[in-house]
């Protein structure tokens, strides 16, 4: 064989596996590391090449490719930018100043997060977030729900009742509304005010809205505490009798009551899927979900938080501590953390001064010492200083089982945590480190599942589910959001004490083909934007 017959042979084969572009310069071009494309395909060697904010070819890594820019990948893994399918960063944008850089997300490989969960967000509060979101610039990208809560307070506010029929049809007008800026679905958050007065009739018909846009319906269901199964279930006949594609939001067994019983919501929506429904959830790898302080969850008959220092004065007058207990666990007409999820559910985090009440459940604790849950919870707010409590406390063998289902994607249900609400007491771990544990612990460590299903649980899954159709994988076409990890270093380093700790093991992300994050912390780039659902197909 010639030598020129050679070098026209090894150009086809170059040509084959991307290379061989003559004249072709790439914006930058990432070699020698291990690309997990997000399919849940085990990794690869290759090259891959970005060029206008998007993947422009993924090659042999004998390709020659030219870039303005290189990255060497050795020894590190290249992946899809990691979608956040539930988090409420977005929200905190008035408490943040200059642009929303999101340092928590992108040093975990995040690079689009999703707003409005839980049912916050009406169109009119969207447009205002999305609009000052493009004034000041974001670090990652941003998507969103329509919130059934936003739209209720704007329809029907004040009112706890269920909607009439000329409610309902207002309501839905501005579901559509939602859904043609380019929402992703419909949101629920059935526990709490407003949402909890909606019939389930509601719901069902607000869904529907989102059918001649190809969306979806992402619920925190009406009482995972005392009700879990029927609670999910709920959302499940929803799938069954609109056709729509349901997400159970956060989805996890809280409690003493639900301890081992993740199992009987995972055959629930084993077999509803069998029938051809669609149904999905997302999970944070923690077992505890949101924080308060002892002090905090104590309602006066008004239905208000005391203030500290009238709390123990309250407590120790027996007219106001009985009004007090009634209120608490009442509700009051609205919102109580004591009645949505009950003091079995309560778990220690913290106890500054008394490290032994840290990881006792309040109900027993209460066992323990001979009185009421609500005179143990009075105890820990007046007789120790800072006692903070999970309020949704989770089975770690829960956790596992749910975890390792091929229809679970991660989530953060992360929040922003500033300076004001870190001395609050209220940020948590998972929005620091949910992504990097799960890639870390769950994956790495216990072998749960391997390295490229961990990847696809945070890519493809939810890009599919969501409708974000040129994310999620690295493939030619696809938006250059990806991630450069270490598989052997990366992992979370967030904890109930120290909820802030930054994340390891991620070196380099970029968000629509810019370098956001690099070595350790965020470039000051805001080349993060509006993600919209993309249309269905004719």
């Amino acid at each position: 064989m010639s030598s020129l017959m050679r070098a026209a042979m090894l150009c086809l084969a170059a040509l084959s596996a991307g290379g061989c572009a003559a004249g072709t310069r790439y914006d930058l071009v990432i070699r020698n590391g291990t690309v997990y494309d997000g399919t849940g395909a085990p990794g690869r060697a290759a090259t891959v090449a970005v060029k206008d904010g998007r993947i422009a070819r993924v090659a042999d890594p004998r390709a020659r490719l030219n870039g303005g820019a290189t990255i060497d990948a050795r020894g590190l893994a290249v992946a899809p930018g990691f979608i956040d399918p539930h988090s409420h960063v977005p929200e905190s944008l008035p408490q943040m100043t200059g642009a929303m850089l999101d340092v928590q997300d992108l040093s975990q490989g995040v690079t689009t997060i999703l707003a409005s969960p839980d049912g916050e967000l009406s169109p009119t509060q969207m447009r205002w977030l999305i609009g000052e979101l493009e004034r000041r610039g974001s670090g990652p990208n941003y998507a969103c729900y329509v919130g059934h809560n936003g739209i209720r307070s704007a329809v029907m506010p004040g009112q706890r009742r269920a909607a009439t029929d000329a409610e309902v049809v207002a309501m839905a007008a501005q579901v559509r509304d939602g859904m043609a800026m380019g929402c992703v679905g419909f949101s629920t958050g059935l526990m709490y005010d407003p949402g909890m007065f909606a019939t389930e009739a509601e719901v069902q018909a607000l869904a529907r809205a989102v059918i001649p846009f190809g969306g979806s319906y992402d619920s925190h269901t009406r009482d995972p505490g005392f009700r879990m199964l029927e609670s999910e279930s709920e959302a499940v006949r929803l799938g069954r009798a609109t056709g729509v594609p349901v997400k159970l939001a956060h989805l996890k067994a809280v409690g003493l009551i639900n301890k081992g019983r993740i199992g009987d919501v995972i055959a629930m929506v084993e077999g509803a899927q069998a029938d051809g429904v669609a149904v999905v959830a997302d999970q944070y790898p923690y077992d505890g979900a949101t924080l308060r302080y002892a002090r905090e969850l104590f309602l006066t008959a008004d239905g208000k938080v005391p203030a500290a220092d009238a709390l123990a004065a309250a407590l120790a007058d027996p007219a106001q501590r009985e009004a007090m207990r009634a209120a608490t666990e009442g509700g009051a007409g609205g919102f109580s953390w004591v009645k949505a999820v009950g003091y079995g559910s309560m778990r220690i985090v913290d106890a500054p001064g008394a490290p032994a009440l840290v990881d006792r459940n309040l109900e027993l604790l209460a066992r323990e010492w001979g009185v009421a849950p609500f005179d143990a919870l009075a105890r820990l707010a007046t007789g120790y200083r800072d006692v903070r409590l999970t309020l949704g406390s989770i089975d770690e063998d829960d956790i596992r089982t749910l975890i390792v289902k091929p229809w679970v994607m991660i989530s953060s249900d992360g929040f922003y945590a500033d300076a004001a609400t870190l001395a609050a007491g209220k940020a948590h771990p998972r929005s620091w480190g949910s992504f990097a544990r799960v890639l870390g612990h769950y994956s790495r460590d216990l072998r749960l599942f391997p390295l490229e299903e961990a990847i696809r649980k945070m890519t493809s899954l939810p890009a599919d589910h969501l409708g974000l159709a040129d994310r999620g994988r690295i493939a030619p076409g696809k938006a250059a959001d990806i991630v450069i990890f270490d598989p052997a270093t990366i992992d979370a380093r967030a904890t109930y004490l120290e909820p802030s700790a930054q994340a390891t093991g991620v070196v380099t992300v970029l968000v629509n083909g810019v370098v956001a994050f690099d070595r350790g912390k965020p470039t000051g780039a805001t080349p993060g934007r509006f993600v919209r659902r993309q249309p269905l197909a004719p």
